[in-house]
């Protein structure tokens, strides 16, 4: 099967593409192995090969999530060649559980390798500073990484969360190729914040992540009670008790769009995301097949342009509640 491409770097890259970090932690029931490989192996079968991680992506350790995505490689014999492999780097996790950003060149050179032996390969496509380390200039982060491209460990550079304006000094040291930052139907700050218009200054492909809104628009979060207490979304402002019931309004209105239109929420949302630009590729994440091929049917939901302009009376009669982060996270994010 054959999916649609748009561009990073020189490369067609098939979208949408997929993010594991739930696979290997952080949601509830993330832990079914078994599950996660099939689910995997249905995505090369699928055309879906696009393939999001990091290397802080795991319950009990760094590099489970990696460790993961090498092992289905291998156990399923898929060719490193049919896999756009993208992971991050910056989020260093103490022995204490406590996480730190960093982003000094030293760092950048041994976080790669170490995510390259846990991805059990010798380049990455897709290389990210996951967070913008406020302590080292982003030019010498930007020079570490245009030096393990020169060494051929990495193909593409990648941004994640970062500001417009850093975005442009990144771009001023080297071409940065991709920047990922959350976006959805939830979430559009990238319209007004200048991120979009960065991006499409300096050419650098938009990667939506979260376009399902950690499951919030697509329903798969119905209340706070699916929530257990191993799921980290427990923790976020938009599923709080105060906020989830006003954040329910506007996915219950755009549940009857979609419902109108003969689609689930999740189409629905995810083909608004690739309808507002041709330099975005979202990547759902999801543990299990069948959410998997819902997704990938969104690319036969399309739009008309009074549609479009219904969504976004919906998206302006109802607000967004609560932050995308609780607030230590916050301070973290478009630095």
């Amino acid at each position: 099967m054959s999916l649609p491409t748009r561009k990073i770097g020189k490369d067609d890259v098939p979208y949408p593409g997929l993010g594991t970090m739930g696979m290997s932690g952080w949601y509830a029931g993330f832990g079914d192995t078994e599950r996660n490989i099939a689910t995997l192996k249905a995505a090369w079968e699928k055309g879906c090969r696009f393939w999001d991680t990091a290397d802080i992506y795991g319950d009990k350790r760094m590099w489970e999530n990696e460790e993961l995505i090498s092992q289905v490689m291998k156990e399923c014999n898929i060719p490193r060649k049919d896999i756009f492999l993208a992971t991050k780097f910056g989020n260093w996790q103490r022995e204490d559980g406590s996480r730190v950003i960093v982003g000094t060149p030293e760092y950048v050179k041994e976080a790669c390798d170490r995510s390259l032996k846990a991805l059990g390969t010798d380049y990455i496509d897709l290389y990210y500073q996951h967070r913008v380390d406020k302590n080292t200039p982003i030019e010498d982060t930007m020079q570490a990484m245009k030096e393990l491209q020169s060494a051929g460990k990495i193909r593409y550079i990648g941004l994640s969360e970062c500001s417009a304006a850093t975005l442009r000094r990144a771009c001023a040291v080297v071409k940065v190729d991709a920047l990922q930052v959350e976006y959805s139907l939830w979430e559009t700050s990238p319209e007004t914040n200048g991120l979009f218009d960065a991006c499409k200054e300096l050419g650098v492909a938009f990667v939506a992540y979260s376009p399902l809104g950690r499951g919030l628009i697509s329903g798969s979060v119905r209340s706070r009670k699916d929530l257990t207490p191993d799921d980290n979304r427990w923790k976020h402002p938009r599923f709080s008790e105060e906020n989830f019931p006003k954040n329910v309004e506007l996915v219950e209105e755009l549940a009857k769009l979609a419902a109108a239109k003969g689609v689930t929420s999740a189409q629905l949302a995810i083909a608004w995301v690739h309808a507002q630009w041709d330099g975005i590729l979202a990547i759902p994440g999801t543990t299990r097949i069948e959410r998997l091929e819902e997704n990938l049917d969104s690319l036969k939901v399309h739009f008309t342009p009074e549609e479009l302009a219904e969504i976004r009376k919906i998206l302006d009669s109802f607000p967004r509640a609560g932050t995308r982060y609780p607030e230590a996270m916050m301070r973290d994010v478009h630095i």
